[in-house]
């Protein structure tokens, strides 16, 4: 009996190990992440505060290329190329590929969607813009059409009629007629054009 349990508790710890198998990083900004995942492959080995002992190689192996580049350089070469008998030095081989990486360690299929999605999201702005534009003329117009209709309407020697407050029908007077036609022009020189 207690060697069963003592294989319950020995799976028990084994387990909670494997859950607390965690990523620790700090971002851009420097806030600590924590995460199951491993972290963007723009973050600097330097920033990384905790990987599962397990998944450790795997991050590694990312970095050796980086590592292997500066071996050469090490050995007495300034270019960074392999030594030649002759005495020359060969320029190294530029990489192509999976393996190929930007100047800021980022992938290219990365930035060309980050490219893609940017170009998409301008796109966009410029067709609200555009229908922003649009909407205003139209607006535009319709003020201006109204008020040279109320400019006509609003003409010396024609009575005018209103419905007051208390809905009794009424006629505007020579001072109001005069407000409102200035009115109706200042609409005119501002949206008829």
């Amino acid at each position: 009996m207690t060697l069963h349990r003592f294989f319950l508790l020995a799976l028990a710890c084994a387990w909670a190990a494997a859950a607390s198998a965690q990523y620790q990083w700090l971002d851009k900004d420097g806030r600590k992440v924590f995460s199951d995942r491993p972290p963007p492959m723009d973050v600097p080995q330097k920033n990384i505060l905790k990987e599962p002992r397990a998944l450790t190689p795997a991050r590694a192996s990312t970095a050796a290329p980086a590592t292997a580049a500066a071996e050469p350089q090490a050995k007495g070469d300034a270019s960074g190329a392999p030594p030649q008998t002759d005495g020359s030095t060969a320029a190294p081989a530029p990489q192509t590929g999976a393996g190929a990486t930007g100047a800021s360690g980022t992938d290219k299929s990365l930035e060309e969607a980050k490219t893609k999605a940017e170009e998409q999201e301008k796109a966009q702005k410029k067709a609200q813009e555009e229908a922003k534009a649009k909407k205003d003329a139209q607006a535009r117009a319709d003020n201006c059409q109204r008020a040279r209709q109320a400019k006509i309407t609003l003409e010396p020697g024609r009575l005018v009629a209103t419905t007051n407050a208390q809905g009794e029908r009424a006629y505007m007077d020579d001072a109001t007629r005069t407000a409102e036609l200035q009115r109706a022009e200042q609409i005119i020189q501002r949206d008829c054009k």
